[in-house]
């Protein structure tokens, strides 16, 4: 049995190498087949590559010499109608030296004073006399030589193309902010046969030198041409975010560099739904007011004592209404709001920094609200109506009106109200500020002292607002705070 056993595996395992060696020749039958396709290709464009670079030699050789016969007929013109009046010159001036002799001899004559002045008349305007006796042109076509002595040079040292080297990115120069990053990078030494780079990124919890396995996938921009490159409009939700960049030649890629981490701080939560009046739908980062809301839970909670079984379904308010889509939490805390405080929080505490959102609410809400609170805000108190809470509150109902409100006291905005408000906190400088998140303008700053974390604060009633988080505070905001130029107004002054 034994030997029986010991057959077998060397049976199965003689099996398996049959098929690694099967496999290893399908590939090895492959690669020929590839060598030769491969071959085939990159001689078809070392040809057409060649062939180009004569066309341009020719090309060159071409104009060169039509620049020579240009020169050169030009030269032949100037000079041939230089001899040719020289020549004319030359007639009348021999012309005129018989004439002079022939007089000479007949100075005797009775018209010799006569032809002695016609004579001299006739030196005066002859054309060998205003002839200029300087070429026109040289015969020196030295500005024409050529020497290609260095071009040769480069010539002989073509050869195929190398890998580009790995690029270095430079995080000294590579900067984060307004929810953008710009990345810097140089190679480590000069190569003009790149063509253009592909940048890589993705986001990441993690410090440190990315891992080979992550959850977010790498997301690829292609064709740069600089040696820099700025994402624009980013989330920043998660903590950090990881960067390769490689260079590229008309043939090839080389390696990436070696992956940086970049942290994005932002801050990033979720509206809590364990938080949220029943007359609120709550998903994730979006609010929708629900008349409905608050019968259907009493109903379902009705149905489940036995007390509503004798309700008709047909007579049902909640017949045909879909029941509001809730992230699945215990509704019971003391969190919970009720009554007319249509009111939800954030997720996540604010205890210290600067931190900024945005939120966009549906233009024909009747009223809505945002700002901070306290965690201790109480189940029945509306956003600035207590001295736990401070907000931005519009109301459509019956007539518009824009206003700060704090610990039940109010000040109307004399601002247009804008469709998307920003809120930055700065938790240890006690400012709360309020913008109009296009323009950045300034439309309140509350001042005080926050003695308790705080958490975002939100309320809507018949309408619907949508937050946007993982920004950062934007440049203008700090310039802004910086140079104190922003509104700014104590609880006290709320009137």
């Amino acid at each position: 049995m034994e030997q029986q056993e010991a057959l077998r595996k060397i049976i199965t395992t003689l099996a398996m190498k049959n098929e690694e060696i099967q496999s290893f020749i399908y590939s090895l039958k492959q690669m020929l087949l590839n060598v030769e396709a491969n071959s085939a290709k990159v001689q078809e464009d070392l040809e057409a590559e060649f062939q180009s670079l004569f066309s341009v030699l020719e090309e060159l050789k071409d104009g060169m010499l039509m620049k020579i016969k240009q020169d050169r007929a030009s030269r032949t013109y100037e000079l041939q109608n230089q001899l040719a009046a020289c020549t004319r010159a030359l007639e009348s001036s021999e012309e005129l030296l018989e004439t002079a002799n022939q007089t000479l001899q007949a100075m005797d004559s009775e018209d010799f004073p006569q032809a002695a002045k016609q004579i001299k008349d006739g030196v005066t305007m002859a054309p060998a006399f205003r002839l200029s006796l300087k070429a026109k042109v040289s015969d020196n076509m030295s500005h024409l030589m050529v020497d290609f002595a260095q071009e040769r040079q480069m010539l002989q040292a073509l050869k195929f193309l190398p890998v580009p080297s790995a690029p270095v990115i430079d995080l000294a120069e590579s900067l984060v902010a307004d929810n953008c990053v710009t990345l810097v990078w140089r190679m480590p030494d000069e190569d003009s046969k790149i063509d253009h780079y592909v940048l890589e990124y993705r986001r990441t919890n993690f410090e440190g030198p990315p891992r080979l396995k992550e959850d977010q996938p790498w997301m690829v921009i292609e064709g740069i041409r600089q040696t820099e490159y700025t994402l624009t409009g980013l989330k920043f939700d998660m903590k950090y975010m990881n960067f390769r960049v490689k260079a590229c030649n008309k043939a090839v890629a080389g390696e990436f560099s070696e992956p940086v981490t970049l942290e994005t701080p932002a801050f990033m939560f979720r509206l809590d739904a364990s938080t949220s009046h029943q007359n609120l739908r709550v998903d994730d980062l979006s609010v929708e007011w629900d008349a409905m809301g608050g019968k259907v839970q009493d109903i379902k909670a009705r149905e489940k004592d036995g007390k509503g079984r004798t309700a008709s379904p047909i007579n049902s308010p909640a017949r045909g209404t879909p029941s509001p889509k809730r992230m699945p939490s215990g509704r019971g805390g003391r969190d919970r709001f009720t009554a007319e405080s249509y009111t939800v929080l954030g997720d996540t505490l604010i205890d210290g920094g600067e931190h900024y959102w945005e939120v966009r609410y549906e233009p024909d809400s009747k009223a809505f609200g945002v700002g901070v609170a306290y965690r201790s805000l109480g189940r029945f108190e509306q956003l600035g109506k207590t001295a736990a809470s401070w907000c931005l509150h519009v109301n459509n109902w019956l007539q518009v009106s824009f206003m700060a409100k704090h610990a039940n006291k109010v000040k109307v905005l004399d601002a247009p109200v804008p469709d998307c408000l920003g809120v930055h906190c700065d938790f240890h400088q006690g400012l709360l500020s309020f913008y109009n998140a296009r323009t950045k303008q300034v439309l309140h700053t509350f001042k005080t002292r926050f003695t308790q974390p705080l958490l975002p604060a939100f309320t809507v009633w018949c309408g619907s607002f949508q937050v946007t988080t993982g920004l950062q505070v934007p440049s203008s905001v700090r310039c802004l705070q910086k140079r104190g130029s922003a509104t700014s107004s104590s609880n006290t002054s709320l009137t």
